[in-house]
This record gives C-alpha cells, sequence and structure tokens, in this order.
C-alpha cells in the first residue's frame, strides 16, 4: 500500500489537498486527530498532568488542549517534553491503522502530517510520496485566523516549524496553493491521474 504524506504549514491548505485524495476514493489518517485521540488515554492524560500541571485539565478532568498548547509550545525543551509523551503512542495507533487499511486491500493511503520535521525523523520515514502544500506566510496567516484561530498563537506555531525550502527538499511533489481551493484540487487531481496509472 503507497503511503502518501501531505505536509505544509499552518493555513497552506495540507486539508484541502488531502480532501481533493479523499474524494478519489483513498482512506485518509490525519496526524493531528491521531493526536487529539491519544490526549484522551489514561495513561497519556496522567504523564501530561505529571509534566504540565494540573491545570491543563478542564471541568470534565479531559485534557484542555489550548491549555496544554500554551504550556508546550512556549520553548524547545517544553516541546520535546510533550513530544516524548505523546510521540510513541502516536506512531503506535498510526501504525495500527495502516495496518489494518493494508489488511482491507487499498492500493494507498493519504496521511496529513503537519508536524513533519524531515523524512527521518518522522512517520514518514517509509512514505512512498511526501506532497508538500505551499502558501506565502500571509495568506497563511489570514487563513488561519479566518478559522479561528488568535493570530499570535498562529504565528507561535509557525515559528515552530520547518522552513518552505526544508519542505521543498524533504518534498517528492511540490504544490502552490496562493491561488483558490479549486485551484489547489485541480493541480492535485492532475498529478493524482498520472501517479495512478501505476498502482
Amino acid at each position: 500500500m503507497k503511503k502518501l504524506f501531505v505536509i505544509g504549514g499552518m493555513g497552506a491548505g495540507k486539508s484541502t489537498a488531502r480532501q481533493a485524495l479523499v474524494d478519489q476514493g483513498l482512506p485518509n489518517i490525519d496526524l493531528d486527530q491521531v493526536g487529539h485521540d491519544v490526549l484522551t488515554w489514561d495513561t497519556v492524560k496522567e504523564e501530561l498532568v505529571a509534566a504540565f500541571g494540573e491545570d491543563i485539565l478542564d471541568e470534565n478532568s479531559e485534557i484542555n488542549r489550548r491549555a496544554l498548547a500554551a504550556k508546550a509550545f512556549v520553548s524547545p525543551a517544553e516541546t520535546r517534553k510533550l513530544n516524548r509523551i505523546t510521540m510513541p503512542r502516536i506512531e503506535e495507533a498510526f501504525t495500527d491503522r495502516v495496518s489494518e487499511l493494508e489488511r482491507e486491500g487499498h492500493a494507498a493511503v493519504v496521511v496529513e502530517h503537519s508536524v513533519f520535521k524531515n523524512r527521518a525523523s518522522s512517520l514518514a520515514y517509509d512514505a512512498d510520496v511526501v506532497i508538500a502544500v505551499l502558501a506565502p506566510l500571509d495568506m497563511r496567516i489570514e487563513r488561519a485566523v479566518k478559522s479561528g484561530w488568535e493570530e499570535t498563537d498562529v504565528r507561535r506555531r509557525i515559528a515552530q516549524q520547518i522552513t518552505d525550502a526544508d519542505r521543498i527538499e524533504a518534498a517528492d511533489v511540490v504544490f502552490n496553493n496562493d491561488s483558490t481551493p479549486d485551484e489547489l484540487r485541480n493541480q492535485v487531481l492532475a498529478w493524482w491521474g498520472e501517479y495512478s496509472k501505476d498502482l
């Protein structure tokens, strides 16, 4: 089964690219969603509270993601602390899902990977294709704010991510999303039409 990883900065249009492929019948895995899911695991909650304090829990004793983010993304050291707890669990959940899809006989899966750093040290180490979606920074910030994020939060998260130059270097395919969502969809579908001939 081919693993197609979609990478890109916040507000670049990864979800639009992923959805274009899902509309062609591909199953998909959103690693952000997997990350949210593992926050509900009791062992993960206990370890996060021990690392970051009781005040990351909401009134239902669930992890408040914004409260956690406010503490975990203040410095590289705090982010590493978060990753040490969550990343092995995310990898476990991801690997289980990939195995399940393989057993079901799918030819390919599309994986949205927002915290991609490089191929060697990420879940994309055995990706068949890394697809980078790029967009100008001001456009990305505007899109993220429009979808409900605080601008300062957006800028802080973008500062923690790799650069577009790094993404281009790691990618097999690059799409520039500086126009409309439809234009990006058309680019992705044209590429998929060619790539899928060999599946």
